[in-house]
């Protein structure tokens, strides 16, 4: 059953559209160009020795691209700002990105596929114990300049001070926690959990504040386009390639999102 649905696959999300559109929808050039964001695990891992890129994103792209009849490429981003720039100019067809409302506005959303769960982390003999420990008067936080992440706590944190910081890794988060600059680093709790286990004396918070939603977006507008994703990730719901990507990319704080 699953090889014939493959076969009619774009006739059986959009009945009014010839094949051919379907891909053009999609795939204008014969090629699915997709991209996603370089150094978030949660989507997908670049090997740079290779140039070989794993994870959910290549699961997801390749089996799209089959069922679409074309071949792909996956090319990574540095930000979410080069992502989008990349849809709105035509020079991806696809791409991975978390949701925010302040996106939606220059691109078109999918339906989530996972939920990314966010979280704190701070020095292993920091008085902070919980979420709620951290929105405190005095304070500091630090996490990546338009972050999915960063964008939710710009609107939540209440007493807490946020610093956002252009191009923030684990790496500089660690010094500045040692040096008593910030007093926790936010981001998603894979990233969290690789950071304490490269850097010792760091200590991750058991609960999330935040579940971020992974879509996939297409150009604004798109409608057509739209519509082939959102029955592709159904599909993959339903057909447990969801579930099973996320299990062979061994992520920590992620599951897939449930049906709407």
């Amino acid at each position: 059953m699953r090889i014939v649905f493959s076969a009619l696959f774009g006739l059986a999300i959009l009945p009014t559209l010839p094949g051919a559109d379907i891909k053009d929808a999609l795939a204008p050039t014969g090629t699915l160009r997709a991209t996603f964001l370089d150094g978030n695990p949660v989507q997908g891992r670049l090997d740079k020795a290779s140039g070989i890129v794993s994870g959910p994103v290549a699961d997801l792209v390749s089996d799209l691209a089959r069922r679409l009849g074309v071949g792909f490429r996956i090319t990574p981003s540095a930000d979410p700002r080069a992502i989008m720039d990349r849809i709105k100019a035509h020079t991806a067809d696809i791409a991975f990105l978390a949701f925010d409302p302040s996106r939606a506005t220059e691109v078109d959303f999918s339906q989530p596929y996972s939920l990314a769960y966010n979280s704190y982390i701070v020095l292993a003999g920091s008085d902070i114990q919980n979420g709620k420990d951290v929105d405190r008067p005095g304070m500091r936080v630090a996490a990546v300049r338009g972050d999915s992440g960063e964008l939710y706590l710009g609107r939540t944190l209440k007493q807490a001070q946020l610093r956002s910081i252009t191009g923030l890794n684990p790496e500089t988060a660690q010094k500045m926690l040692a040096a008593g600059e910030i007093d926790a680093y936010a981001t998603n709790r894979q990233r969290l959990i690789e950071m304490a286990e490269h850097f010792p004396g760091l200590r991750v918070l058991p609960d999330n504040f935040y579940a971020v939603e992974q879509a996939i977006i297409v150009a604004k507008g798109n409608l057509a386009g739209l519509a082939v994703v959102n029955r592709f990730i159904d599909e993959a719901r339903k057909s447990g390639l969801l579930r099973s990507t996320l299990e062979r990319a061994q992520l920590s704080g992620v599951e897939v999102a449930p049906a709407r």
